[in-house]
């Protein structure tokens, strides 16, 4: 099957080669936008009469937006879809309205990895700018815990164990497999308690730390968000990060809720660059797109 129009809605940063690709499935040229639509209006503008949307994490297609748009058959998230509550689109809606929603997983992945362990390296040593302790350290034997033990947590402990380091995490369910390569299961509290390093996996704004969380987080240590939006209370996360030997690291993605004031802490350590985003994430995130539409297409074929 073909749909009428394709319209890429916002910068869903898909590359030439599958934008290209996903013309085939359409009876007009895909419509492609660069920008993030600033209000509902916008996007319905955009949206129109089209019966297939792809969206970035960043736009919001509510359940308004989809009632404007009676022509949608096909929604492709350009990001990922761990559950109706955290996603960007209201999933549940659309489907009782019999619009097929696809999100993708696994793509990005590597290079969150990767950001998360040269930071923690610079700022161990102060290869470029503050340092942790007044003698530089390794990773080795440095307590790190991994909150949400997802594809991303697994690959980050599998990259930090060849280090030595002693690598706790917590999850929902329980990863017997990294257990039994040495990576120890605590409870939240615990996990608190024990590590000094503690890095957030976890799916978009999901709160899971609070004010008495960050008082048992207790000075000197470190803070990593790489998640979509906070996974804590700012105003105790604010209070935390300004005691003596405390620090935060986020990229752009993980810092995108938080104010300027707040960014502007010294002891704050914030990219300016979303972690993952390299040219191999753009290759993956276009071709699980397309992958997610063409199956569609094949399934409902007449």
């Amino acid at each position: 099957m073909k749909f009428n129009r394709i319209v890429c809605v916002d910068h869903a940063k898909l590359n030439d080669k599958t934008i290209k690709q996903l013309d085939q499935y359409s009876d007009t040229k895909v419509e492609v936008y660069s920008d993030y639509p600033e209000t509902d209006e916008e996007i319905i503008r955009r949206i129109e009469d089209a019966e297939a949307v792809i969206v970035s994490w960043r736009t919001q297609l509510h359940k308004e937006i989809i009632d404007a748009c009676p022509k949608l058959k096909y929604i492709g998230m350009a990001c990922s879809l761990f559950d109706d509550e955290s996603a960007n689109v209201a999933v549940k809606h659309a489907r009782e309205k019999g619009i097929t929603v696809k999100g993708i997983f696994d793509y990005g992945d590597p290079g969150v990895a990767e950001f998360i362990i040269s930071e923690l390296i610079q700022f161990l040593n102060g290869y470029k700018g503050p340092q942790w302790k007044e003698t530089p350290l390794e990773l080795t034997d440095l307590k790190i815990g991994i909150t949400g033990l997802g594809v991303t947590g697994k690959l980050l402990a599998d990259c930090l164990l060849p280090f030595g380091a002693d690598l706790y995490y917590h999850s929902r369910t329980r990863k017997k497999d990294f257990e039994a390569k040495g990576v120890k299961f605590l409870k939240f509290e615990d996990l608190l308690q024990k590590c000094e390093v503690l890095s957030f996996h976890l799916p978009k704004n999901t709160c899971v730390m609070e004010e008495d969380h960050f008082k048992a987080f207790n000075q000197p240590k470190i803070l990593i968000n790489t998640s979509l939006g906070l996974p804590f209370e700012p105003e105790a996360f604010v209070e935390w990060v300004q005691i003596e030997g405390n620090y935060a690291i986020f990229d752009a993605d993980g810092k995108s809720d938080l104010k300027d004031e707040v960014l502007n802490l010294p002891q704050v350590l914030a990219s300016k660059k979303s972690a993952g985003w390299s040219a191999q994430t753009h290759v993956r995130l276009s071709q699980k797109v397309l992958q997610n539409l063409s199956e569609f297409c094949k399934e409902n074929q007449q």
